[in-house]
């Protein structure tokens, strides 16, 4: 099991169509991909889990993967989150 913090730091958050990428990478593979944030717990490749998050810009997120994939699921996440979701700012 792989464990990183991330950090929200595109403008508007973990807003819809920030989250509609996130579950969109994370369907990718085949790793159980967690994320907890204020001890709630969701599975990443759930929109309406990752919604309930309320992840703001600044928020910090617990990041967990598990499974044969999981570097590669890890780096993917990590890096979407980096790259602000693909937005401007």
């Amino acid at each position: 099991m792989l464990n990183q913090q991330v950090t929200i730091i595109n403008k508007l958050g973990l807003h819809t169509r920030a989250a509609a990428k996130l579950v969109a990478t994370a369907a990718r593979f085949e790793s159980k991909i967690e994320l907890t944030r204020n001890n709630h717990t969701i599975d990443a490749k759930s929109i309406m889990g990752v919604i309930t998050l309320g992840a703001t810009r600044g928020a910090v997120l617990d990041l967990a993967v598990s499974g044969g994939d999981e570097h590669a699921a890890r780096d993917a996440i990590v890096e979407l989150v980096s790259n602000r979701f693909g937005e401007a700012e």
